[in-house]
């Protein structure tokens, strides 16, 4: 990726699965922070290929077919087309000199590919690697609270109760959820095609594939959590939860640290952290919601408080957009850095 340390080059960038709900906010997100797009290429399966065009500063775009000739002659291609487009197309892209960023779990155990939040482990970066994994959207959120605690008290264990929004799952459970919303307003009982259970008016403790005992998705945080705060035997506790919310995933999280910590330390330390907003004052009902982090960039970080359970501990609540930071900006701050990276060489 050609460029300058005062400029840089205008690059040629491909969004693949521009059309789903992470790829369409990918597009809003690079336009937002102007990233230096020279040429754009959308694209996306044989259902939107040729018959969809998409906004992109104020022009628009059409679809093509996501396929090794449309990525050949990038510079950066990002991908939210799920796991098995990234192993189909993302090797051949990379082998043409496409940087690829990936926001599946194709590559996310993968030990010769970099796991990355950039606020939490960004040095990965530096090298400028060819491939790239997006972590999953509620290990982004926890990891960006996590990591500045741990630099700060050294962290021993944790425990998370993610609270996830249906945007999570992708476009038809939004819509499923806005279609069960007005059955349960008209009185009657809400009913699901795509899910296991109905969401509206109700909590989910599954929906994601079970991985013995535990979801994947559990699994998935407790993994990238450990790989990503560089702490490989860290114990962690994990239950995932789908609520009825459009977008914005929350945690409730408990962490233990080898040197005690106060609430007023903790919030001192993530106050000066980046990607981190505190907003807790509790008495004046000042806390993070999902509704309120919704199409913003930062996580949210309140409720801190000592854990009753483990003095010296802490209790707190996360939240971010999970189609911002939990996959689209996280994407694009990666394609940032790796565009400096390769600008500096």
């Amino acid at each position: 990726m050609p460029g300058s340390a005062t400029r840089p080059a205008e690059l040629t960038v491909a969004v693949v699965g521009a059309t789903g709900v992470v790829g369409r906010t990918m597009l809003a997100v690079l336009e937002a922070r102007r990233f230096p797009v020279g040429e754009l290429r959308c694209l996306a399966s044989e259902r939107s290929a040729g018959r969809t065009t998409l906004e992109f500063r104020g022009v628009r775009h059409p679809v093509r077919l996501a396929e090794p000739a449309a990525l050949e002659g990038c510079d950066v291609a990002l991908f939210s087309a799920g796991a098995a487009a990234a192993r189909a197309l993302a090797p051949a892209a990379v082998a043409a000199g496409v940087a690829v960023v990936d926001n599946s779990s194709a590559f996310r155990q993968d030990p010769q590919v970099p796991l990355v939040v950039p606020e939490v482990n960004g040095e990965l970066l530096d090298s400028a690697p060819p491939l790239v994994a997006n972590p999953n959207c509620s290990t982004i959120q926890l990891t960006v609270a996590l990591a500045p605690l741990h630099r700060a008290f050294g962290l021993r264990r944790v425990h998370v109760a993610t609270y996830q929004a249906a945007s999570g799952a992708g476009r038809a459970l939004v819509d499923a959820l806005r279609s069960q919303s007005a059955a349960v307003a008209r009185g009657e009982r809400p009913q699901t095609a795509s899910y296991p259970h109905p969401l509206a008016g109700n909590v989910v403790p599954g929906g994601w594939r079970a991985d013995g005992d535990a979801t994947e998705e559990e699994r998935k945080i407790v993994f990238e959590t450990r790989r990503l705060l560089g702490l490989p035997a860290l114990p962690i506790g994990c239950t995932t939860v789908r609520v009825p919310v459009a977008v914005g995933h929350a945690e409730a999280v408990w962490a233990a640290f080898s040197t005690p910590v106060s609430p007023d330390e903790a919030r001192a330390v993530l106050a000066a952290a980046p990607g981190v907003v505190v907003h807790d004052r509790l008495a004046e009902d000042r806390y993070p919601t999902p509704l309120e982090a919704a199409g913003t960039d930062p996580v949210w970080v309140g409720r801190l408080r000592e854990d009753l359970g483990e003095p010296g501990g802490l209790s707190l609540f996360v939240v971010a957009d999970n189609l911002r930071k939990g996959a689209a900006l996280n994407a694009v701050q990666i394609a940032e850095r790796l565009a400096g990276a390769a600008a500096g060489r």
